[in-house]
């Protein structure tokens, strides 16, 4: 995950001329070029379909990167492209982007996005209202969940493959990690 070498701050605005795939973090860019991993998809793809599965026709959608999500309508510096966002207000889903938190982002950690998905991110989304944030290991083949107590994140616990996950913003998800971290 490329960041600019340069000092100067951009905003959405700026980016959105340049080519490829950029996330942008407190006016820091970041490129999202590279391909993920085979393995980091197939979690993602796995997760989407529970979640999907799950929320169905509820009012809650659940979208998967690449789609932008400015957590934070009043900030013009700041836009991310979570691996998994789930929303349950429409109004917040324009036609370019989401604006507002979402109630729940999953990030797959990888090598090139690991610092950022647990510092940057993690602090963004913490300041910003996502009400719930998963952050999935594949290699130890571990989900943190963190949720909002207090106006700040607490782990909530760290569910590995063999638990089934259960969420706390909505306790009646329920997903088994034997099949998101199957073979």
């Amino acid at each position: 995950m490329a960041q600019s070498k340069s000092n100067q701050r951009f905003t959405i605005t700026e980016i959105n001329t340049w080519d490829g795939s950029w996330e942008l973090i407190d006016g820091v860019p970041y490129n999202m070029t590279p391909a993920p991993s085979p393995l980091h998809q197939r979690i993602v793809g796995e997760l989407f379909f529970e979640l999907r599965t799950h929320f169905g026709s509820s009012g809650c959608a659940v979208y998967v990167a690449p789609f932008d999500v400015q957590v934070d309508k009043a900030d013009d510096y700041t836009i991310v492209q979570p691996d998994i966002s789930v929303i349950c207000d429409e109004s917040q889903v324009g036609t370019k982007r989401a604006i507002g938190a979402p109630e729940l982002i999953i990030e797959v950690l990888s090598p090139s996005t690991a610092l950022k998905d647990r510092n940057n991110k993690f602090n963004l989304y913490e300041r910003t209202g996502v009400k719930e944030y998963w952050l999935v290991d594949p290699y130890n083949e571990t989900i943190e969940v963190y949720g909002v107590s207090g106006g700040r994140y607490r782990k909530r616990k760290v569910f590995g493959r063999d638990d089934s996950l259960l969420s706390f913003v909505f306790p009646d998800l329920r997903v088994e990690l034997s099949a998101v971290f199957a073979d």
